[in-house]
């Protein structure tokens, strides 16, 4: 039986790409770049107070995958759904880092440049969107944001077996540390995972030749 299991794992195993362990769900968000008379733009949607996760919000169009969608398919459909932005109008540039969050699910973002057209003709949907905006890249870039620091304490609860795992309950448990880019742009603050991927994108863009 031994051989048997170990044999049929390899296959199992074979060629497979590795998840996120305990995965509670995957999404996806675009980050739509988009010309304007500024230059290139991000668009950022302010979530609508009545929403029950996270209302009033700044975020990207995004939400979770349906069945086998991959980040691409659910960033656009979301977008459609969210700001009757169609997908024709969306211009796929690549994946950024993904987010591996410690609430289980891994997030997604997908760069595009998004025509100015669409946008200008765009129609929020008022039972997710209350707003939309958009913020200069170049602003982004010249702006750095302000680092919020906070630890990440484990809170073990009372049926926890200190004991039968032998260890004291006083434990020294190891801490993490999580720092989110607080970005301003006039009345608005940008932060969290928002602020966290804005970030990831800038720093691709600051690779780039810059025009003299």
């Amino acid at each position: 039986m031994g051989q048997q299991l170990t044999d049929d794992l390899s296959r199992l195993l074979a060629g497979r790409k590795p998840d996120l362990m305990d995965k509670r769900g995957e999404f996806s968000v675009l980050v739509p770049l988009v010309e304007g008379d500024e230059g290139l733009s991000l668009l950022y949607e302010v979530r609508a107070k009545t929403m029950h996760s996270q209302p009033g919000e700044i975020c990207f169009p995004g939400g979770r995958a349906e069945g086998n969608e991959t980040p691409e398919e659910c960033a656009l459909r979301e977008t459609w759904e969210e700001l009757a932005i169609p997908p024709r109008a969306v211009h796929i540039l690549g994946r950024l880092d993904f987010i591996a969050h410690r609430a289980g699910f891994l997030m997604h973002a997908v760069a595009a440049k998004v025509d100015r057209e669409a946008v200008e003709h765009m129609h929020p949907g008022p039972d997710e969107v209350d707003e939309t905006f958009l913020v200069p890249l170049e602003y982004l870039l010249t702006h750095p944001p302000m680092d919020l620091s906070y630890k990440l304490v484990p809170e073990p609860g009372p049926d926890f077996p200190y004991e039968q795992a032998g260890i004291p309950r006083d434990y020294a448990w190891r801490l993490g540390r999580e720092t989110v880019p607080v970005y301003r742009w006039r009345d608005r603050v940008i932060w969290g995972l928002t602020g966290r991927i804005t970030r990831n994108l800038l720093g691709y863009i600051r690779r780039l030749p810059r025009e003299t």
